[in-house]
């Protein structure tokens, strides 16, 4: 039931993927599944890093936080989605929801930063081989890694508390299966110009800045691959960077589609739910796919990791 006038809203209501009842268990056993996939492609990847010492070195440290991410960000939303299918509850509270959002735009913000640091970490590894050893060094590594995430969470934790300073007295109805700024921003019955021109800027900063890092650090990675001259050498070069390219153009495309895309005529609410999922389920499942299709290395420590596990059910 909405909330309105002069009720402080105490809760808010997600609105699910469908209002067809008869739609509501294909979809949860579909994302059941695309949840378990997510959690297992990902989970294989890190006991593969962990258990090869061969992966352990900078590149797949960066892999390992990415497979972390794509755990973590799915896992603060999938679980109540699933939930709300299988109930007719779907309420959240406003601590849960201010809890719900903190999490996934830290987590989102921190796999930007994550991505422009692995989109260096290639440029150093191409376009300076023989220095790489010397530059990225595993101190390096560790440093970059805890300026991703304690930038990511800091980032959330400034849009959180901008959020919920807001005023929320008319309606409760969250346009979406978590919550997430816009939406909730929308249903404030006080003024949004400073939370709307702080999310403005700050992504204009540091989300344009993290793209920026990832788009020029490719152009160098892309001249200097073509500048070697053998079919061999470029080949090599470029399965290298393969995969996580692959990862940006899927994270950055899914984004950019999801929220930066002109409005509609033809306004479909249940249309962006369904969009938003690119974003937040579907693309975890696919980059340990990616990875495991596109690097021999990984692949390969993946098949000792599922021979170690199948020999020791066997004994």
């Amino acid at each position: 039931m909405d909330i309105y006038n002069l009720t402080t809203v105490t809760q808010f209501i997600l609105i699910g993927l469908s209002d067809l009842p008869e739609v509501r268990y294909p979809l949860f056993a579909a994302f059941i599944i695309i949840y378990q996939i997510t959690l297992l492609g990902n989970g294989l990847i890190l006991l593969a890093i962990v258990t090869e010492k061969k992966l352990q070195t900078p590149m797949y440290y960066l892999l390992a936080n990415l497979s972390l991410l794509d755990i973590f960000c799915p896992s603060a939303t999938v679980p109540k989605m699933l939930k709300n299918l299988l109930t007719e509850d779907h309420s959240i509270s406003f601590v849960g929801c201010a809890l719900q959002l903190y999490f996934l735009v830290a987590l989102a913000g921190t796999e930007v930063f994550l991505l422009a640091v692995m989109a260096y970490d290639r440029y150093v590894a191409i376009c300076f081989p023989l220095r790489y050893s010397l530059i990225m060094t595993k101190v390096r590594c560790v440093q970059l890694l805890f300026g991703t995430w304690a930038a990511g969470f800091l980032n959330s934790f400034v849009h959180t508390m901008s959020t919920f300073s807001l005023s929320f007295c008319n309606s409760n109805r969250v346009n979406q299966y978590y919550c997430d700024i816009p939406p909730v921003v929308a249903l404030s019955c006080s003024s949004t110009y400073m939370a709307e021109m702080l999310l403005l800027v700050i992504a204009s900063i540091f989300g344009v800045g993290a793209f920026l890092i990832t788009l020029i650090s490719y152009i160098y990675i892309v001249s200097t691959i073509l500048k070697i001259q053998s079919t061999e050498g470029k080949r090599k070069a470029f399965s290298t960077c393969a995969s996580h390219l692959l990862v940006v153009f899927l994270f950055y495309g899914t984004t950019i589609f999801t929220y930066m895309r002109p409005t509609s005529t033809q306004y479909s609410p249940g249309r962006d739910r369904l969009i938003s999922m690119l974003y937040g389920v579907i693309t975890p499942m696919l980059n340990p796919i990616i990875y495991s299709l596109r690097n021999t290395e990984v692949k390969g420590a993946l098949r000792k990791v599922l021979h170690f596990r199948i020999c020791s059910q066997t004994v």
